[in-house]
This record gives structure tokens, C-alpha cells and sequence, in this order.
């Protein structure tokens, strides 16, 4: 299996990137800050301005390396990727379901039901595990609305009605988010979701963790021969990666979510660590980027047992995993894309 854990992240924003023999040298100033071989990487993510040089990127196309450049912010610019590496049939039945709303509705509900369920299985493991310091009957009552809506979800079949199922658990759920950061108020806290650009810290890192998931899940797209730009639930749109914005849906609060919480209620982050622009934009500092981009790799290194084949692999393996089953209900060799759902 593909190991997408081996990924590179470029943090300096003056920093230039560039190509010697096999290695990806880090050059700032005309100083070499790093050098990595090339045979180690999965993936290059720069969040910068400087670039990188045309025969690095070359050489990355030919070895399947994916290079994405993100902006200072986190906000994602743009994907250097190679070749596709799918079948033109696979690509081809992925065009026409996605051209076929009704057959777009029953993949994208299976999307939005992994990520209703997971979000109501995080509002019961905080129930769970912090029951003395949160208001136990708000988040019952909040777990059985999203189930309700689960059973709504399973018979929805036009994706205007789901994406109303959708935004009504969404809704729900963010309600108690405010409620599950336990530690640190003064600095971290959450009214409601904001972005372009996030105006409080817990937005910033939202963002953040988001536009990295949409990154590792588009390249376990393109790995497994699927279009990430063409999406079931998220609509064609030039430049965005639909069908990875579609798939993280299943995976926002249990892997972007629960880790920004972790950040806060561990104390691994504080309140020094965020700066706010003249614009009310809200910002990381380097040095909490670095610690963010730290943790997150951590986190991709931890092993879980998948609920659908039962085996044990690392959380950054499951962008691949969601992938190829994807690609696998396409061909015909599933019934249905089984959407991960946590237990």
C-alpha cells in the first residue's frame, strides 16, 4: 500500500526551492537551509512565495511526487502534480456519474452520512469523557437531532435536499463546539465557522487542518486514478478539488476537528502563538505553524483500526484507503463506497 505519510513542509516564506542530483535543496538568501532526497517524499507543501525551479518540478512530475503551494496563511494557491495515473475508463464512468445528478446524490449521501455520523460520535465521546465540565442534556440533545437526521440523509435523493441535511446538522454540531474547548477561553473560542480569511484563532487552525486534509486526500485521489477536481457533492468550479473537498467531508470532525481540540485542551498551542492583521484576518506565527505542522505529522503516524476492512493502519493512510474504495465502488467492484465511519 501507498505510504502517503512522507510528506515535506517548506515553512520559511522567503524560502526557494530547487533541485541538486536527486535531492530537494531549501535555499534562502543563496544559503541552503535543507536538503532531502527526493526517493523519501510523497509530497512537497510550501507555504511561501518564493517557488520553485522548473527542473525540480520535473523531476517531481516523473517520480509522482504532488508539489502544493499554500500561501503564508495556509490558503491553498495551486497543485503541481504529473501524469495521471488512472485508467481513461475509470475517469470516464467518474465524469458521467458526477454529469448525473441523481447518481451524484447517492455517492455524495453516503459522504455526508460518514460525516453526520462522526460528528455525532465526537459529541458522544465528549460526553463521555468530560461529562462534569459540559452541559451533558445540551449535547444529548444535539446527538439525537443529528440522528434524526442521519435517518432523513438515507432517503434523500436529489442533492439539494441533502446539502439542506447537511448545512441543519452542521449547524447543530457547531453549536457545541464552543462547549468541547475546555481549556484556554480567553483565547480559543468558537461562535461559528468564518473563513477567507478566519477572524479568532480556532478558525485560523480550522482552515489550516482543512486545506491540509483536502491536500493529502486530493493526492490519494490522483494516486489511485480518480480526478480530484471532479466532485459528486461539490460542484465543478476551475481550480478547486471537488471530489477531495467531497471526501474530507467524512472526515472533518474526527480527524481536523479533534486534533484542533487537542492543540487547545493540551495546551500544545496558546493565545501568543496568533497574530491579527489590519483586516481582522487572523494569522499563525511561524513558530506555531511549525509546532502545528509537527503535531499533525504525528498524528498521521498514529495507528487505527479501519471500521470497514478491519485492519490496522496510520491515520495518514486513510485519505488512501477512502480513495481506493472510492475508485473500486466506480469500477463495479463495490455495491456501495462505504463512507469511514469511526467507532
Amino acid at each position: 500500500m501507498r505510504a502517503l505519510l512522507n510528506t515535506l513542509f517548506i515553512t520559511t516564506p522567503k524560502a526557494y526551492l530547487s533541485l541538486e542530483g536527486a535531492n530537494v535543496l531549501v535555499n534562502k538568501d543563496e544559503e541552503v537551509l535543507g536538503r532531502v532526497p527526493l526517493h523519501n517524499l510523497e509530497q512537497i507543501v510550501t507555504l511561501g512565495y518564493a517557488g520553485a525551479s522548473p527542473a525540480l518540478m520535473y523531476a517531481c512530475v516523473e517520480r509522482n511526487i504532488s508539489i502544493a503551494f499554500l500561501s503564508t496563511t495556509g490558503k491553498f494557491r495551486a497543485r503541481v502534480v504529473g501524469e495521471s495515473r488512472g485508467n481513461v475508463v475509470l475517469r470516464k464512468k467518474q465524469y458521467r456519474l458526477s454529469d448525473d445528478e441523481q447518481a451524484s446524490c447517492m455517492i455524495a449521501r453516503n459522504f455526508i452520512t460518514g460525516k453526520v455520523y462522526n460528528q455525532r460520535w465526537v459529541i458522544e465521546r465528549t460526553t463521555r469523557d468530560h461529562g462534569l465540565r459540559i452541559d451533558v442534556p445540551k449535547f444529548k440533545e444535539v446527538s439525537l437531532d443529528l440522528f434524526s437526521c442521519l435517518q432523513g440523509i438515507r432517503h434523500i435523493e436529489d442533492l439539494e435536499n441533502l446539502r439542506g441535511f447537511e448545512g441543519q446538522a452542521a449547524s447543530r454540531y457547531n453549536q457545541l463546539f464552543d462547549d468541547m474547548i475546555l481549556q484556554q477561553k480567553k483565547d480559543f473560542f468558537f461562535y461559528g465557522r468564518n473563513r477567507r480569511p478566519p477572524l479568532d484563532n480556532v478558525n485560523a487552525m480550522l482552515s489550516f487542518a482543512y486545506t491540509l486534509l483536502a491536500n493529502d486526500m486530493a493526492s490519494a485521489l490522483e494516486a489511485v486514478g480518480l480526478d480530484a477536481y471532479v466532485g459528486f457533492l461539490h460542484r465543478d468550479r476551475p481550480g478547486r478539488v471537488s471530489l477531495a473537498l467531497d471526501m474530507i467531508e467524512e472526515l472533518r470532525a474526527i480527524y481536523a476537528d479533534r486534533f484542533v481540540l487537542t492543540l487547545i485542551n493540551k495546551r500544545i498551542v496558546n493565545g501568543k502563538g496568533f497574530l491579527a492583521k489590519e483586516n481582522g484576518a487572523v494569522i499563525m506565527t511561524d513558530d506555531t505553524r511549525k509546532i502545528f505542522i509537527n503535531a499533525w505529522q504525528e498524528r498521521k503516524q498514529q495507528k487505527i483500526q479501519h471500521p470497514f476492512l478491519g485492519e490496522k493502519i496510520s491515520w495518514g493512510l486513510v485519505p488512501y484507503v477512502q480513495a481506493l474504495l472510492l475508485a473500486r465502488y466506480i469500477r463495479g467492484d463495490l455495491d456501495e463506497y462505504p463512507p469511514f465511519l469511526w467507532k
